[in-house]
């Protein structure tokens, strides 16, 4: 309405103004309007490159939409039922393209937790999670806070609902006995699948960082996964970030060993790795749908938590999971799949706080505007999940 109101006024004012002047004169104007950033795969995660624009620019198109945002919040009306929102009667599209670690909304449609709280989803193959949150290709999707938290900082309008899981990614070396810890991983390089400043980019400088290690005194190399393993036997690699669920046939046969990671070590076990986002405008113009939605999803991965084996087979079932039945097993199991809304929202402040410091993020962006932009958990506590 605020909109509406100023476009009204702007109209009447030069409707005044015209009546003033000469017939023969013009009036000029220019229409002004943030872009949503498009990016592309190299871009996905990336705080520097997800779009052209200069740093200041995204700077101030993140803070007017973060404070558009914040408004349309407030001005949220509801009548109380699900039925009078405008998206009511068709489906919530998910950005899914498989895998275990995004897995609990395509459980939770398998057994039914949408459909009963009056909701049809629709699974979208994508390009880019990201990209299909930001241009409205897709209503909700799960990925990793890494991923996730610089986008949504430089203009893209996600709204982190949910924790998915703790774990599914650590840092690997050979298992030779020459490297054992970070510190020997000084001056050498460290490869992952991902592009510089993905996800896996900024975890290891994470794991650096909370070793005392400068990002700066080690190198970073963009590898492709079949070959990362070949890579570090080759001497091209010192060490990878590599998915544990990929990682474990390596580690299994001796090839490699874990140093650092996410699923076991005491300062990165609990936090949440991956989370349940939705786009920013389902999300004001549907809140009780939004609401469900996340609900309907937590209550699945509560269910995860305690039934790893049935939900793997649902995965396989349907084709959503591939490769050995039981290192798929392992690794869901290694998960903590009920990760609370509390560790969350600790997790995102403790990301955004590391990675200001670190400057993946911008040094402006203050970690209690991060939460109270882009952290909702759309009314739903601990307790409210079944």
């Amino acid at each position: 309405m605020n909109n509406f109101k100023k476009i009204a006024l702007t109209l009447a004012m030069a409707l005044s103004f015209t009546a003033c002047v000469n017939d023969n004169q013009e009036t000029k104007k220019d229409d002004t309007q943030a872009e949503m950033p498009a990016g592309d795969e190299k871009t996905d995660t990336s705080a520097e490159n997800v779009n052209d624009k200069d740093s200041q620019t995204v700077e101030k198109e993140a803070d007017k939409e973060a404070n558009d945002n914040k408004d349309e919040d407030n001005d949220v009306e509801t009548t109380g039922k699900m039925e009078d929102e405008p998206h009511y009667g068709e489906p919530i599209k998910v950005a899914y393209n498989g895998g275990v670690c995004t897995g609990a909304p395509g459980i939770a449609d398998v057994r039914g937790e949408f459909k009963k709280r009056g909701l049809e989803v629709e699974f979208v193959n994508v390009e880019s999670d990201v990209d299909s949150i930001g241009t409205h290709t897709a209503d909700a999707t799960v990925g990793h806070i890494a991923k996730f938290v610089p986008p949504t900082i430089n203009g893209v309008d996600m709204v982190f609902a949910s924790g998915a899981h703790t774990g599914c990614k650590s840092l690997y070396v050979l298992d030779n006995g020459e490297i054992n810890d970070t510190e020997g991983l000084k001056g050498k390089t460290v490869g992952f699948p991902g592009s510089i400043g993905s996800a896996d980019h900024n975890i290891a400088i994470r794991f650096f960082d909370k070793d005392g290690i400068k990002p700066d005194e080690v190198n970073y190399k963009q590898v492709e996964m079949s070959a990362i393993v070949q890579s570090m036997e080759s001497g091209e690699l010192a060490g990878a970030i590599l998915s544990d669920e990929y990682a474990d046939k390596f580690v299994q046969d001796g090839t490699i060993k874990m140093i650092r990671s996410l699923s076991f070590d005491d300062d990165f076990k609990d936090e949440a790795c991956c989370v349940n986002a939705l786009n920013g405008d389902f999300v004001r113009e549907n809140p009780l749908m939004a609401k469900a939605y996340n609900e309907a999803v937590l209550s699945t991965q509560k269910w995860m938590e305690d039934n790893v084996e049935d939900a793997a087979k649902i995965l396989f079932d349907n084709n959503w999971a591939s490769g050995d039945f039981d290192t798929v097993v392992k690794m869901m199991d290694s998960y903590n799949w009920a990760v609370s809304l509390d560790e969350t929202e600790d997790t995102l402040e403790g990301v955004v706080d590391d990675y200001r410091k670190l400057g993946i993020i911008d040094s402006d962006v203050k970690t209690e505007d991060f939460i109270s932009n882009y952290w909702n958990s759309l009314g739903l506590k601990d307790s409210d999940i079944k």
